[in-house]
């Protein structure tokens, strides 16, 4: 790999940890992707009538079962979310900072919200009750930050943390940031991802009043959202965390860690024109940032994560700004978009995305774009829409997150091959 000056360092892979609508693990993710499962039900919850759409994506193991009663009680959803993701991540980097070790690893992570449930549950009370005391751990439960001081408390880390809070561009951000800090020899490690629990009454209705959400299919309601279809009405909001590890190479090598992968480029671009509609060109030009950094061609891409959320102008947006970095090899890349199977994980889902292509990177297998029905002229790129498709000779792959706001943010990996 080429690199900019002798003090850039290689970035690898050497955890990753899930929490997502199919269960626990990233294992779990990446095989009930290729399988076309999907993630998205009924919510079963007195609340539910309540909303035009119970469709969902939630998490249905009892992640609160994980901690003690005294713990919970500074603890949101998100964050249990997030302390589960991270775990299984730093297991499998054979990763532990209760020493030393813990004042290299910097900590970066993502969320669009923050402690919704808690949020929530404290206006409800007080609104239903003047003299209402929320609960004193409130305020910690709730902070857009809680879940990094969670993670920082939980693992001994001591570098320094970062939370980022871009929307849906949140949590792939944090893996930008971080992959620049190890990049730059700031930190040894980093604990990188994100995590987002916002299935709440009043977070659902507000999303149902901007009208982004999928309509449900009278007949098979977990098919509803359909990314790149001309029948595509919107999104399922879902709940999960992603987490990984990233380290030098040289750190990685001397401790005999197993790579996964190698990041190999970022690019973040702000649209500044309008704070819901994205721009073909913000996009853009976060894509041909993240090559420049990689020091790839546009043909040397070959497959990519869609930001895909299944609406009817952002998927046409992306469409064209494919279009714009790649011209006509954009009709040759496998593109695929899984929030159609997992919902969209918001804050979550830049890093769970991320987990997911890693494991495509890793297998040969990029999953499908599920759902797909109807060509769209707008979008008449290749979606991989038949199923999961093995390719053999898979060696990059690029991850796409935009957030409301304009922000957008790329990520690109590549199969990891050891420094002649």
């Amino acid at each position: 790999m080429n690199t900019e000056s002798a003090g850039v360092q290689r970035v690898v892979v050497t955890g990753v940890g899930v929490l997502s609508p199919f269960g626990e693990g990233a294992e779990v993710l990446v095989r009930a992707l290729e399988e076309g499962h999907s993630g998205v039900r009924f919510l079963e919850v007195p609340w539910a009538k309540s909303l035009n759409s119970a469709l969902a994506a939630p998490v249905l193991i009892p992640v609160e079962s994980r901690f003690t009663k005294l713990r919970r009680l500074t603890l949101d959803r998100v964050a249990q979310l997030a302390l589960l993701a991270a775990g299984e991540a730093l297991t499998q980097a054979g990763l532990d900072f209760s020493g030393d070790e813990g004042l290299h690893c910097g900590l970066f992570w993502g969320t669009g919200i923050g402690g919704a449930t808690t949020l929530e549950q404290a206006y409800h009370e007080s609104f239903l009750d003047a003299q209402a005391r929320p609960r004193p751990t409130t305020i910690v439960a709730f902070m857009a930050n809680g879940s990094a001081g969670q993670l920082s408390i939980e693992f001994k880390i001591r570098g320094p943390s970062f939370t980022y809070s871009s929307a849906c561009s949140s949590s792939a951000v944090a893996l930008g940031e971080a992959f620049l800090a190890v990049r730059q020899g700031r930190v040894r490690y980093a604990l990188a991802g994100g995590s987002e629990a916002l299935l709440t009454l009043g977070v659902m209705k507000a999303w149902e009043s901007l009208q982004t959400l999928a309509k449900p299919d009278p007949v098979h309601p977990e098919t509803s959202c359909r990314p790149f279809s001309r029948d595509r009405s919107g999104f399922i909001l879902g709940e999960g965390a992603g987490a990984l590890i990233l380290e030098s190479e040289s750190s990685a090598q001397a401790r005999g860690a197993t790579i996964l992968a190698e990041i190999v480029g970022y690019g973040n671009t702000t649209d500044a024109g309008h704070i819901t509609q994205p721009d073909a060109g913000g996009q853009a030009r976060a894509i041909q940032e993240a090559l420049h950094m990689a020091h790839l061609a546009p043909d040397q891409i070959d497959a990519i994560n869609a930001h895909g959320t299944g609406t009817v102008v952002g998927d046409g947006v992306e469409t064209r700004a494919l279009k714009i970095v790649f011209g006509d090899h954009a009709a040759h890349i496998p593109i695929s978009a899984t929030k159609a199977l997992h919902g969209h994980l918001m804050g979550a889902a830049g890093a769970v995305e991320m987990v997911a292509a890693l494991g495509a990177l890793r297998r040969g297998i990029v999953p499908p774009t599920a759902h797909w029905t109807t060509p769209d002229p707008a979008c008449d790129l290749d979606y991989v829409t038949e199923g999961a498709r093995a390719l053999p000779a898979l060696n990059t792959i690029m991850s796409n997150s935009f957030g409301f706001g304009g922000n957008n943010a790329v990520l690109i990996a590549r199969r990891y091959t050891v420094s002649p």
